[in-house]
């Protein structure tokens, strides 16, 4: 199998509008912050935007479909005719399909764990007369750490999907139509090797 650059664009595409959206959510992250209710001493958090939790869920989706075309090209490693076997692009493929893989589930379990934290509002609490209201909010480097692993990401599926092209051919490129040709040989006239 060849290397295909619709797949390498299609692919690098999905990560980079991921990994915007990850840079995204992490800017817009939602913030609170203590009010008192207007009718008695209660006291209430207010939460800002929650357009971090659609940024990082988009982020999730991409990333996820990414995933999903380089390993339905290259069959997961696992299924279809398998590798040369004894050569160092083999090691390479099975090197960059771990590092593809656990970048990829550290990247989707941060984007989509601070997708769920960032939803999540702390309920109406009645403290009397307190400033000492904790409102949740999600930690500061969540989905950075999620933009970080999807470029890791990125880097390894385009690693992975290279050496496994090689691997898969013996590091030599199928050509068609190419080699000796077993063409009829042309016909001599008669006279022309004749002496004149």
């Amino acid at each position: 199998m060849a290397m295909s650059v619709s797949i390498i664009v299609v692919v690098t595409s999905l990560h980079l509008i991921a990994f915007v959206f990850a840079v995204g959510a992490e800017r817009r992250r939602s913030t609170a912050t203590v009010a008192a209710d207007q009718y008695d001493e209660r006291t209430y958090c207010v939460y800002g935007s929650d357009a971090s939790t659609v940024y990082g869920l988009a982020a999730f989706g991409l990333l996820l479909i990414s995933q999903m075309v380089i390993n339905g090209v290259t069959r997961c490693l696992c299924f279809g005719k398998g590798l040369v076997t004894g050569s160092s692009s083999t090691t390479l493929a099975v090197f960059f399909f771990i590092v593809s893989w656990i970048s990829f589930l550290g990247a989707e379990a941060c984007l989509l764990a601070g997708s769920a934290r960032n939803a999540y509002h702390t309920k109406y609490r009645g403290i009397f007369g307190g400033d000492d209201l904790s409102c949740a909010t999600l930690r500061k480097g969540v989905f950075a750490a999620g933009a970080a692993l999807t470029l890791m990401s990125l880097v390894g599926s385009i690693l992975y999907y290279w050496a496994h092209s090689r691997a898969d051919t013996g590091g030599w490129e199928k050509h068609r139509n190419e080699g000796l040709g077993m063409a009829a040989q042309q016909q001599q006239h008669p006279n022309e090797f004749e002496k004149v």
